[in-house]
């Protein structure tokens, strides 16, 4: 079914084309094109300090700049921790699906897509092990297993295309921000380069999907597909608020520093600005209707 829609719609078949050649002029190869310093300086920004999640809070007044550079670090490998996760959970969803009969169209595409994916992992847990001698376990709950049926690909490419913008947003920020190492810009600007491919064909993918799940689906079926992708922007984001880099970063009561940062006032328009492009497409496609995204998702 999927691939039938996929082959009339010649919107789609363009974009599958030419990105699918965009990818092959842009080749890079990760393990020869990036250069590891044995350290990090601890005395400067890991991340952009307006995207930590203390940023504009009474948290970061009551830290000193020292302590702030310090929770930027880790901060900066939760975020990549984020995308080693993220990353392996969407590369098992579209290998499933790669050359079988609903999706035999854009399988080639897929097989950059998976190829590309599969370095970004490569070079986001070497900077995790290398910098952080770690990879921060994902926080539980929220972000249940996709339902077997018929909104079961719609809600795979969906979810994979929120993870993207989400990411996205930071590499864009970070790549261009004379503040940090150069290192860390570089591997954001470099993730971006692909991610803008990923996106262009996720958000044409998830439309043609959505269009063709609604013309059969009932009112009930709309609202659970809707709160189900409301559900999983809210996980996204809390995935953000990790306890144990509150804790690594020296602090005291990590998990009520969570609390207080999820249920303070900054943390909404934070949300805003991360999914800033996210919402506003999945309203106006119809894949979310009307109502306020989900609180409390990851404990």
């Amino acid at each position: 079914m999927a691939d039938t829609l996929i082959a009339e719609n010649p919107r789609l078949i363009e974009i599958l084309d030419r990105l699918s050649s965009k990818s092959i002029e842009d080749y890079y190869n990760p393990y020869q094109m990036f250069e590891w310093p044995d350290a990090l300086p601890e005395n400067m920004w890991w991340m952009s300090p307006e995207l930590t999640t203390t940023y504009g809070t009474e948290i970061a007044e009551e830290l000193t700049e020292e302590e702030l550079l310090r929770l930027s670090k880790f901060e900066s490998v939760n975020f990549y921790s984020l995308n080693v996760h993220g990353i392996r959970e969407l590369l098992i969803e579209v290998t499933q699906r790669i050359h079988t009969d609903d999706f035999a169209r854009p399988s080639e595409f897929f097989h950059h897509f998976i190829g590309e994916e599969n370095e970004h992992m490569w070079f986001f847990a070497e900077f995790c092990q290398r910098y952080g001698k770690k990879i921060y376990k994902q926080l539980r709950g929220g972000a249940e297993t996709v339902p077997p049926g018929n909104a079961a690909s719609l809600l795979v490419f969906a979810r994979i295309l929120i993870f993207e913008e989400l990411v996205d947003h930071f590499n864009l920020r970070m790549a261009d921000d004379d503040r940090l190492n150069e290192t860390i810009r570089h591997i954001n600007r470099i993730h971006h380069q692909d991610e803008s491919r990923h996106i262009a064909f996720g958000r044409e993918l998830v439309k043609v999907l959505f269009e063709a799940f609604r013309a059969r689906a009932t009112p009930q079926e709309l609202t659970a597909v809707s709160d189900y992708l409301k559900r999983y922007l809210t996980y996204s984001f809390e995935t953000l608020y990790n306890p144990q880099v509150y804790r690594d970063a020296g602090l005291d009561k990590p998990l009520e520093i969570r609390r207080r940062l999820l249920e303070g006032p900054r943390r909404r328009e934070f949300e805003a600005q991360v999914y800033r492009k996210t919402l506003p497409y999945l309203t106006r496609t119809g894949l979310i209707q009307d109502g306020p995204v989900g609180e409390g998702a990851a404990k």
